[in-house]
C-alpha cells in the first residue's frame, strides 16, 4: 500500500464526528440492582475498584500512561448488569485481543471505550483523554469497526470513503490518495463504483475497515474483523495490522476465534458474564496450554450433553 507523509498517526482532521458523543445511557431512570454473575468456581475475577458515577472528579489516570485505561466501568441494561466495574490497562503499540463468549459483555465494553455508549458508571481514558470530558478528540484518535455494521450502502464504495473523509474533516486530495491505497489493499479496486448493498457480507466487512483507517487514527477497536473474510483477504488485513502495531499504533481486537488472536495478539483479556477473568501477556494468560482450552477452562465449557439421538439420517 503506498505511503506518503500524511498517513503517520495523527494526521486526522480535527473535526473528526461526533454523531453519537451524548448517546444516552440504555439504564437511565433505573435503579441497578446488585449483579450476581456466574464464573467457575476455580477462578475468580480480577478484583475492581469502586466506580466512579459519570460526570464526577475522575480518579488519578496511572502512571504508565496505555493507550486506553478503563476504571470502574459499568453498564445496566435494567435490572441485568452487562458490564461489572471492569478495570483494563492496554498498552501503546499493542495487538490487544478482547475474548469471551457470547454475552459477555465484549460488544457492551468497546462501544463505551469508543465513546458510542454511555456508562452507567466508571472512566475511560483514550490517549490520556477521558472519553466522556473531550469526545470529539476522543474520536479524532480512534477508528471503529463495529459488530453489525450498518453503512450508507447506498454509497459505492468509493463514495463512501469520500463522504467518511469529509466527515472527518480531510482534505479531498489526502483522501482521493488513501482511498485509492486501501481499495488496492484490500481488492476492492474493482468494486470502488459499485454499490456497498450490493457487497458480500466479505466486501461489506473490508469497506468499513477501509473507513475505520482512512484518517490515520492512534487506535483501532475492531469487533470481529475477520468475520466472513476469505484467507487471502484476512491474510491482507493482517499485514495492514501488523504494520499499524510496528508503527506504533493500537488495535483492540474482539475474535471469537482463539487461533486468530493467539496467532496475532500479544496481549489478551478473557471476559465473562461482564467481569474480567484474566489479563496479560498471550503466553502468560495461556499458562502453558493453547489459547482456546485456557478460554475453555476459564469461561466453563466442555460439558457432557445427552446424545441427541433423533439426529441421525433415516437408515435406508
Amino acid at each position: 500500500m503506498t505511503t506518503d507523509s500524511s498517513l503517520s498517526r495523527g494526521a486526522s482532521g480535527a473535526e473528526a464526528m461526533n454523531t453519537t458523543a451524548e448517546t444516552g445511557s440504555a439504564g437511565a431512570g433505573v435503579s441497578p440492582q446488585t449483579a450476581s454473575p456466574v464464573t467457575p468456581t476455580s477462578f475468580s475475577p480480577i478484583p475492581p475498584t469502586a466506580p466512579t458515577p459519570v460526570g464526577s472528579v475522575p480518579p488519578v489516570m496511572p502512571v504508565t500512561s496505555p493507550m486506553v485505561a478503563v476504571r470502574g466501568l459499568t453498564k445496566y441494561f435494567g435490572s441485568m448488569c452487562a458490564v461489572a466495574q471492569l478495570n483494563l490497562d492496554i498498552p501503546r503499540g499493542s495487538m490487544y485481543g478482547f475474548v469471551g463468549p457470547n454475552g459477555a459483555g465484549k460488544t457492551t465494553t468497546l462501544s463505551m471505550v469508543t465513546g458510542l455508549l454511555k456508562p452507567d458508571a466508571g472512566q475511560v481514558w483514550v490517549s490520556d483523554l477521558d472519553v466522556w470530558a473531550e469526545p470529539r478528540l476522543v474520536k479524532a484518535k480512534i477508528g471503529t469497526l463495529p459488530d453489525r455494521l450498518r453503512l450508507f450502502d447506498r454509497l459505492s464504495g468509493q463514495e463512501l470513503l469520500t463522504y467518511t473523509g469529509l466527515l472527518r474533516g480531510m482534505d479531498r486530495a489526502t483522501i482521493a490518495q488513501r482511498s485509492k491505497d486501501l481499495l488496492d489493499a484490500l481488492g476492492l479496486a474493482d468494486d470502488a463504483r459499485k454499490t456497498v448493498a450490493d457487497y458480500s457480507a466479505g466486501m461489506t466487512k473490508k469497506i468499513g475497515l477501509a473507513c475505520a483507517v482512512l484518517h490515520a487514527p492512534d487506535l483501532l477497536v475492531l469487533d470481529e474483523p475477520f468475520e466472513a473474510i476469505d484467507p487471502v483477504s484476512a491474510r491482507s488485513i493482517a499485514e495492514i495490522l501488523g504494520g499499524f502495531v510496528s508503527d506504533g499504533g493500537t488495535v483492540i481486537l474482539s475474535s471469537h476465534v482463539m487461533d486468530t488472536v493467539q496467532r496475532l495478539c500479544d496481549h489478551v483479556a478473557i471476559i465473562a458474564h461482564g467481569q474480567l477473568l484474566a489479563a496479560g501477556r498471550v503466553d502468560e494468560v495461556a499458562a502453558g496450554v493453547d489459547l482456546e482450552t485456557r478460554f475453555i477452562q476459564m469461561v466453563g465449557g466442555g460439558q457432557v450433553h445427552e446424545e441427541l439421538t433423533w439426529l441421525r439420517p433415516s437408515s435406508v
